[in-house]
């Protein structure tokens, strides 16, 4: 436990999820990907996220790519196993993952519409608990579940930090005095966000970037860690066209960008599955195209 805690005041790497030009998922791609994010220092690297198009695999590709992306990292970092959707599948993923040697659990947060505190808490308990002693780390995407609800979550055993994913500080500062004091609090809206939730508490990030640039994601976490919020923000202000990119169409670019960025280094991951955007549009694609040469990336 101790060991994923440390890992996540670092930089939790979400994979992308590379198909065929089938359109078949294809993981042994993410090599050349994986290799380059761990030889510059990323802390964990994450199979099924959201970057990884986990919404749009179904449960025998989730799956393959847990089992394919633990081959890979072999040990080198610790690897989270995205976990969700229905409480059946998730139980089966979750003890998938953890015959699979996953390291530990990333628990979606739930898109069922009718979503009671309590239910959700007893959602995370089971998967836990099908974990069977595989630490949890909590994606929320939605803080509206109230700070008792979230403290209550945080403190099931077995979770060790909580990926934050909504763009409330403050919110995010009353759940984590209200919560354990051990449990790690991550930004989960990627190097932009992370000065503003790492002020508040948040000790490191999550990153799409690190499929691009993993040492720029990697400068970031160092200048964050170190209190130098100048050097992150200057650091922040060179990569920002990128994520602006993903941010565009209600965020439904935000695996394209990926996707498209890793084609222009000659890594071909396919394109996104529906309801994603693909490809991006000729004037997205100029603008990346442009920032990927600025820095070097091409």
């Amino acid at each position: 436990m101790e060991r994923i805690r440390q890992a996540l005041s670092g930089i939790s790497g979400i994979l992308a999820a590379p198909f065929d030009a089938d359109g078949a998922l294809a993981p042994k791609r993410l090599t050349p990907i994986i290799d380059r994010a761990i030889g510059a220092g990323v802390d964990i690297l994450v199979a099924n996220g959201n970057t990884g198009e986990f919404y749009g695999l179904d449960e025998a590709e989730a799956r393959r790519f847990c089992e394919s992306v633990v081959e890979q990292v072999a040990g080198r970092v610790p690897l989270f196993a995205g976990i969700g959707r229905g409480i059946m599948e998730a139980e089966r993923a979750a003890r998938h993952a953890k015959a699979a040697g996953a390291d530990a659990l990333m628990i979606h947060q739930t898109p069922d519409p009718f979503v009671a505190p309590r239910g959700y808490e007893e959602y995370v308990k089971r998967v836990v608990g099908a974990g069977d002693g595989l630490p949890a780390m909590l994606y929320l995407r939605n803080d509206a579940i109230g700070t008792e609800a979230i403290a209550r979550l945080t403190s099931i055993e077995g979770v060790a930090g909580v990926k934050w994913a909504t763009p409330n500080p403050m919110n995010l500062a009353k759940a984590i005095a209200a919560s354990p004091e051990d449990v790690i609090w991550v930004g989960g809206l990627a190097e932009v966000w992370a000065p503003a939730l790492c002020a508040v508490g948040a000790k490191g990030f999550t990153s799409g970037l690190i499929n691009i640039w993993p040492e720029r994601s990697v400068a970031i976490r160092d200048a964050l860690a170190a209190g130098d919020y100048a050097q992150a923000n200057s650091l922040i202000a060179d990569m920002r066209v990128f994520e602006d990119i993903r941010a565009e169409e209600m965020g439904g670019t935000n695996v394209t960008g990926v996707k498209a960025a890793l084609a222009l280094q000659g890594i071909d991951c396919g394109a996104v599955r529906p309801p994603g955007a693909w490809p991006l549009t000729a004037a997205q694609q100029q603008r990346l195209k442009n920032f990927m040469a600025a820095n070097g990336l091409i």
